[in-house]
């Protein structure tokens, strides 16, 4: 996905004596907070043109210090905390952080926007490509660094999946190659279905505990992969460093791959397919099949769970009264999603052990799967691993177990309505994040969010903000992160409404996203900017044009 600022456009050149920048006392209480002062942005330029070199080992002492200042000791702002998601190749296979002077450019623009902070992928396919154990951090490293001196938080997501095959991923960025050389010598340690077909996103975790990665558990690496991440970022952790938010599947995912959409084996809203077919899985299923005294029950997943593109009612298993709703149903739908759960809670008390008393949050993102939640069985959701039926609750043992490892619960489709979804889907993401955020409530777990889909219309930021605000239906967000930073965001409206967004949120949300009538040039900060820079055409500004 392109970065944002590609014209020729610079957020980096000094301001003009002309510049329609209002002074701090001259914004009305209402409206959009500010740099309160020319000055204020020169520095914030000059940080931005500062050189980006890599992080040195001792200097963490040093920026813990100014970040502490910087972040009023860790404390975030007030209201719902507003995110945003960078490009993800912002550290690119190389291990190099790409697009650097443009990217500083839009830091300052988001920080100037009251967002709290940005997220970014750190890809295990990246960081650990030279071999086991052999760690690249520097380009990281360098994103931090700029991260602090724009006065940003960060959520860092451990990305042990690949990027490449599913909605939005805009580049590719495989697993190791060490490990992918491990799953050509032994391909069933990634997920497989019913066809035999292989799915390199993810190692299966029918293998959690096994050493079939060079010795290694799979575990045991991310365990390893995070705490090497701890000891090179320490200084940062609670700090700088906010949230790890803790990959667990697919996407980053807590789920089944079972929605892939390369080559075409997917397409919505299809339901999927079981992910149970590698022999690690298969061994398990007979194993719990043993134990409940039906044998013969371990021998296959079910026979009649249709194909990746079809609906319920096309298949013997998921229609109406299907197999879904019997002993072996439930039996089944039981133990697929107890692994999942197993595996959540697995790696989550590694990253408990690993990032505990840091300061920095967990957190864990379960997928919004609102298709064909308006049937009985919810197919979608079942072969993703969420035993989420008309008679069974899927979300609150998700929700439990995330609160006992004191982990955030992420989730995503909070843009969306009902109404907006086409009929014949069986779609509705509203009743879906209302049954999660009552799981969240149940349980006492945090509950934040994100976008699904790239929007930039009033109707999608109202809803999140609605969704945001405390109220009978469970407790409120505790931070939202937008998806996603690019070019499209800084347009002249989608940024007018973005901005009026993240101060709807940093007033607790609620359903008015509007721009107050008194924003007359606050908003419009870095539009206006935008005319006089493509009018000056400065040297910053062709150097970020031609680096996008």
């Amino acid at each position: 996905m392109a970065l944002t600022l590609r014209s020729s456009t610079s957020f980096l050149s000094p301001l003009e004596p002309s510049s329609k920048l209002h002074k701090a006392e001259d914004a009305p209480p209402s409206c959009v907070a500010v740099p309160a002062a020319p000055s204020r942005l020169r520095v914030l330029r000059a940080a931005a043109q500062a050189p980006l070199s890599p992080m040195e080992a001792p200097a963490p002492e040093l920026l813990h210090g100014q970040a502490q200042q910087a972040h009023s000791g860790g404390q975030k702002r007030g209201g719902v905390p507003v995110y945003v998601m960078l490009p993800l190749d912002t550290v690119g296979p190389g291990g190099q952080l790409l697009r650097a002077r443009a990217l500083a450019a839009s830091l300052m623009a988001l920080r100037s926007a009251g967002v709290e902070g940005v997220m970014v992928d750190v890809w295990w396919g990246v960081v650990e490509r030279e071999g086991p154990g052999r760690y690249d951090w520097e380009g990281y490293a360098e994103l931090v660094r700029m991260v602090e001196r724009a006065g940003l938080r960060l959520q860092m997501v451990m990305s042990f999946h690949q990027c490449g095959g599913n909605v939005g991923d805009s580049c590719n960025i495989p697993l190791p190659s060490w490990v992918l050389e491990e799953v050509s010598a032994n391909p069933d340690i990634v997920y497989t279905d019913r066809s035999g077909r292989r799915n390199p996103e993810y190692i299966s975790l029918g293998c959690d505990t096994l050493p079939v990665l060079k010795g290694r558990t799979p575990v045991q690496v991310y365990s390893d992969f995070m705490r090497s991440f701890r000891d090179r970022f320490s200084g940062y952790l609670g700090t700088v460093i906010a949230e790890i938010q803790v990959g667990l599947g697919p996407c980053g995912e807590l789920r089944y791959p079972s929605y892939p959409e390369a080559n075409g084996t997917w397409s919505f809203p299809g339901i999927g397919e079981f992910q149970c077919y590698d022999k690690y899985m298969r061994a398990s299923l007979q194993a719990a099949a043993a134990a409940a005294g039906h044998e013969n029950w371990g021998t296959n997943g079910p026979h009649d769970a249709g194909e990746y593109k079809q609906f319920p009612e096309e298949t013997g298993f998921f229609r109406w009264d299907g197999t879904w709703s019997t002993e072996y149903g439930s039996f089944f739908l039981e133990w697929y999603s107890g692994m999942l759960l197993e595996h959540g809670d697995r790696v989550l008390a590694a990253a408990e052990a690993v990032f505990g008393g840091t300061g920095a949050m967990l957190s864990a993102k379960v997928a919004g799967i609102h298709w064909h939640y308006r049937t009985r069985s919810h197919a979608a959701e079942l072969t993703a691993g969420y035993y989420n039926t008309r008679n069974h609750d899927g979300y609150a043992p998700i929700a439990g177990m995330l609160a006992k490892r004191g982990v955030v619960l992420n989730f995503t489709c909070m843009e969306m309505k009902d109404e907006q979804q086409p009929g014949h889907a069986g779609c509705s993401p509203e009743q879906l994040v209302r049954q999660v955020r009552a799981a969240a409530r149940a349980a006492n777990v945090e509950l934040a969010g994100e976008n699904a889909l790239e929007r930039y219309d009033e109707s999608a930021f109202a809803q999140v903000a609605a969704t945001a605000a405390a109220g009978d239906a469970g407790a409120g967000l505790s931070a939202f992160t937008y998806l996603r930073m690019n070019r499209n965001l800084f347009d002249g409206d989608n940024w007018r409404r973005f901005v009026a967004f993240v101060k709807t949120m940093a007033d607790g949300g609620g359903a008015r996203t509007g721009l107050p009538s008194c924003d007359t040039g606050h908003s419009d900060l870095y539009v206006g900017f935008l005319e006089a820079a493509n009018e000056r055409r400065a040297p910053e500004a062709e150097a970020a044009a031609a680096a996008l």
